[in-house]
């Protein structure tokens, strides 16, 4: 599986800045602040993946009340949110380039926890679409602006751990959504309707967004306690035309092809699965919404940050051998031994061994979502971080958020035409998506290696031109 290194170890030293080798900066803030600000952008992204997850908790009372199918359902939990949460990164991350990215992502916030608390109030798909629109806005403030702080933060050779620590949020956030859910809907199912101040009637899954939303709001004053990071490796602090950025990606079109598409068809059944799984062990299996919140919140909650931490920390390995690739490696590999993990935990024909295959699914599932935003801040310009990471999200939760658990619950309401057959159309979708990612990441690998040379040339070139 492994290719010999593209540089010799003897030369892993030589590398630029934007590769391997630290840089000294005595205006630099402490390694013990530095990584505080890490986990107050975690904490954060936590609550945007709770208030972003819950939804997959609530399927079976949702869709009652609202009357809708499971392909209605999935529009709510993937395609209304991501198509206005990838197209409002785009100008976040225009601003987060050039703006205090603190006070963008602090609005942000404030923002989607309002939007997901109104999702309580809602009595009609619609409704609910419009409330799923307003968290996307909201919640697209946030990664573009917290890649760019980190990669302030921390030099080249600690980026991809450090933007894994933070990317942990996406599964913290999603297993305390199934765990704080399930005890919420536990506790909120003793009566059918909740008399609640200036709302009145209210039902057990409405109460839920209360609960997850309104926190965020005073969370946000966190954002009080960390300084804005001045900005490495930068020579001008007016916006870069976004037609320079597409420029500069056009010079490496075959890298960003390959980085992005690739890791949207993971994010294609990381999705999927992510919004199935728990009406898989409803439907299939038999258990309660509760007792699936808490034991597979609970799964989540573990594997998924260390599989995310642990692909960052292999991905700086191998750079530390040489690898100059290996944040695409860690992706590839990743997508190779996923594949037949998550298959057969969705066929698994108990839910004792579906529950025991997902805690390697989970883990090898996080594995590259640390080290892909790290691989876009490796081979950007720091004046153009915010723009690539927006870019990258855009495409990313386009195609894996927007259709995954869209195309899951087509399979099963128009090809299997019968909703026990969740499970197959989970498998088919696995199989298609990471097959074609393993594919598109393995092509990638030699540009990766080759845009890192031609970011060493265009950072070159501007010295000398200022």
């Amino acid at each position: 599986m492994h290719e010999p290194p593209a540089q010799p170890r003897s030369n892993a030293t030589s590398l630029s800045s934007h590769t391997d080798a630290p840089t000294p900066n005595p205006a630099s803030p402490s390694p013990r602040y530095a990584w505080y600000v890490v986990a107050v952008l975690t904490l954060i992204y936590v609550f945007s993946f709770i208030d972003r997850q819950i939804l997959n908790l609530l399927v079976a009372p949702i869709r009652r009340d609202l009357g809708i199918g499971d392909t209605a359902m999935s529009l709510l939990m993937g395609f209304t949110f991501a198509i206005f949460y990838t197209f409002f990164g785009i100008p976040l991350g225009r601003l987060a380039d050039t703006r205090s990215r603190r006070g963008i992502i602090a609005i942000g916030f404030v923002a989607w926890s309002l939007f997901t608390a109104a999702c309580g109030l809602v009595q009609t798909f619609w409704q609910m679409a419009l409330m799923r629109m307003g968290v996307g806005i909201g919640e697209a403030s946030l990664s573009p602006s917290a890649y760019s702080m980190i990669s302030d933060y921390f030099p080249p050779h600690l980026r991809a751990t450090a933007i894994s620590v933070y990317s942990m949020g996406i599964y913290l956030g999603h297993g305390l959504a199934m765990i704080l859910g399930g005890l919420v809907l536990q506790f909120a199912s003793r009566q059918e309707l909740w008399s609640l101040p200036f709302i009145g009637a209210t039902r057990p899954w409405q109460v839920i967004f209360f609960a997850v939303g309104l926190p965020g709001i005073a969370c946000a004053l966190l954002l009080l306690t960390v300084r804005e990071p001045k900005r490495r490796e930068v020579r001008s602090h007016t916006a870069v035309p976004f037609r320079e950025v597409l420029r500069y990606m056009r010079l490496n079109s075959r890298t960003f092809l390959c980085h992005n598409f690739g890791i949207s068809f993971m994010a294609m059944t990381a999705y999927g699965f992510g919004a199935w799984i728990p009406t898989l062990f409803i439907r299939v299996h038999g258990w309660t919404a509760a007792e699936t919140g808490l034991t597979v919140g609970l799964v989540v909650l573990v594997c998924g940050p260390a599989g995310i931490v642990c692909g960052g920390r292999l991905a700086d390995h191998l750079r530390a051998r040489g690898y100059r690739d290996a944040n695409m490696r860690v992706m590839w590999i990743a997508a190779l031994c996923w594949l037949p993990v998550a298959v057969a935990t969705v066929l698994a024909p108990s839910p004792g061994l579906a529950l025991l295959l997902l805690v390697p699914c989970k883990f090898l599932l996080a594995s590259p979502f640390g080290v892909a935003p790290s691989a876009i801040t490796e081979i950007m310009p720091n004046e153009m971080r915010g723009q690539a990471a927006a870019s990258y999200l855009f495409v990313n939760n386009l195609v894996g958020l927007g259709f995954g658990p869209t195309a899951i619950a087509l399979l099963t309401d128009y090809v299997f035409r019968n909703e026990n057959m969740l499970p197959y159309s989970m498998a088919v979708v696995a199989t298609a998506s990471l097959s074609i990612a393993a594919l598109i990441l393995r092509t990638g690998l030699r540009p990766f290696a080759g845009s890192l040379e031609r970011l060493k040339t265009w950072d070159t070139a501007k010295a000398v031109g200022d």
